[in-house]
């Protein structure tokens, strides 16, 4: 059966899995888990990803992200190919180091944001790598180190996940460590890795069927956490998006009728929206183009710098300008 496409918008929480092939290690000692570290921080910020929880095992590690500037498939391609190259050619081995590709669940925040980041941070104690929750407390691999006050990690959004708990730091950071200290004996959460879609009923087709004959409770997907609403908006504002992709292209549309239509509204010549210009005009025009291409016609990140000779995060706070002139102008 054909993988199911990413579910991805800015602003969307995401809980991300990746394991080793075969369930094969992927830190082999601290150097790896600093590499990693040193690569995962520099992307979140050069991408504005807002990342709440993190913890690294030996053969996979979780993320808590919440999408910026770029798709999560944009931030993950980059720093998994690039920690693979180096983690490869330190070994001296060749071939696949991850398990088919990195598992990434959508969230629904007000439900699960608090459960998630104290689910991630304990995984580290219950796999025995610390002896009791305070050696957790600075375990230099976890996120949950750096909620304690431990560790400093200016690419973590530390404020964000203590402010759910209260408004003063030190009774917020009391408040989260009894939170997590009450899930100990909890152990492992199959309840918060995704909604676990039936492939055999044959897709969403099949699972609406089956929940207008009554049977409400087959309402989930591997790629949601989040409650039956939740997951009804969330499928039916992807299917939107995937038929007005779809659309676009019968319609013959292009980077070139992009760049004609932008032009139009600009009143500037067509090769002026895709030329680098500091005019505010051509500025606008350039991150209409780049909205468009990337969120409409779903072009990749990374293939419209190239042909557009610009950095990937470049391409992306034009996204995020063209999306904000889009709202505005309707």
């Amino acid at each position: 059966m054909p993988r199911l496409a990413r579910l991805d918008a800015p602003g969307v929480l995401h809980h991300i899995i990746i394991r080793g092939i075969e369930r094969r290690k992927i830190f082999r000692d601290d150097r790896d888990r600093e590499n990693f570290l040193e690569r995962l921080g520099r992307l979140l910020m050069e991408t504005k990803t807002a990342c709440y929880a993190w913890t690294f095992l030996g053969n996979h590690a979780h993320f808590l992200l919440r999408t910026g500037a770029v798709p999560i498939s944009t931030l993950m391609r980059r720093l998994l190919t690039g920690y693979v190259v180096s983690f490869n050619r330190r070994y001296k081995r060749h071939g696949h180091l991850l398990q088919n590709r990195y598992k990434s669940i959508v969230c629904q925040e007000d439900t699960y944001f608090q459960e998630l980041v104290r689910y991630i941070h304990l995984n580290p104690l219950r796999a025995g790598m610390v002896p009791h929750l305070g050696a957790l407390n600075s375990y230099p691999y976890c996120g949950h180190s750096a909620l304690m006050g431990k560790m400093k990690r200016p690419w973590q959004d530390v404020d964000y996940v203590l402010h759910s708990f209260g408004k003063r730091i030190g009774n917020a950071r009391k408040g989260y460590l009894a939170y997590v200290e009450a899930g100990v004996a909890q152990g492992r959460r199959r309840d918060l890795i995704g909604g676990g879609l039936v492939r055999s009923l044959g897709g969403w087709a099949g699972v609406e069927k089956l929940r207008l004959r009554g049977q409400e409770h087959i309402k989930s997907d591997e790629r949601i956490l989040g409650d039956s609403d939740f997951v009804d908006s969330l499928l039916a504002q992807a299917e939107e998006h995937y038929t007005r992709q779809c659309q676009l292209q019968r319609r013959g549309y292009g980077l070139k009728q992009i760049a004609e239509r932008v032009a139009e509204i600009y009143r500037v010549d067509a090769g002026k929206v895709i030329a680098k210009g500091r005019q505010q005009q051509l500025v606008n025009a350039w991150s209409l183009f780049c909205f468009w291409a990337v969120r409409e016609l779903e072009i990749p990140l990374t293939e419209l710098a190239r042909r557009l000779e610009m950095s990937p995060p470049a391409i992306g706070y034009g996204v995020q300008r063209g999306e904000a002139i889009a709202q505005q102008n309707r």
